[in-house]
């Protein structure tokens, strides 16, 4: 292994301790990966434009309700999305301005690639 010097070993120990705590790194990694799923892109998608419910959401992806109801039950345990009874329906929503600008940030990083 190359040698450091002691400057640069000093540095890199204060970047070391700057670091987030492990469970925070290994929660935004849990983060990542709900956005590693197309169904769910899709869905989030669809949900920065409008309230959706269930049968909006598997109407204009053309997907099964149940297929739906699984992703929609991921992005709600991963607080991503929110629901709101209204009468019979449930419409669903993303959760707050932090996840539309996870959204907006990705699709511009990868826009520039």
């Amino acid at each position: 292994m190359p040698e450091i010097s002691v400057d640069r070993q000093k540095i890199l120990q204060q970047i070391v301790d700057a670091l987030p705590q492990e469970e925070l790194l290994y929660e935004l990694a849990e983060l990542f990966k709900i956005f590693g799923d197309s169904s769910r892109i899709r869905i989030l998608s669809l949900l920065q434009q409008e309230k959706l419910c269930v049968n909006e959401i598997s109407f204009a992806l053309n997907l099964s309700q149940s297929a739906v109801s699984h992703q929609l039950r991921i992005l709600r345990h991963a607080r991503l999305v929110r629901y709101q009874k209204q009468g019979k329906e449930v419409f669903y929503e993303l959760d707050d301005d932090h996840i539309q600008k996870i959204f907006e940030q990705g699709l511009e990083h990868i826009s520039e690639m």
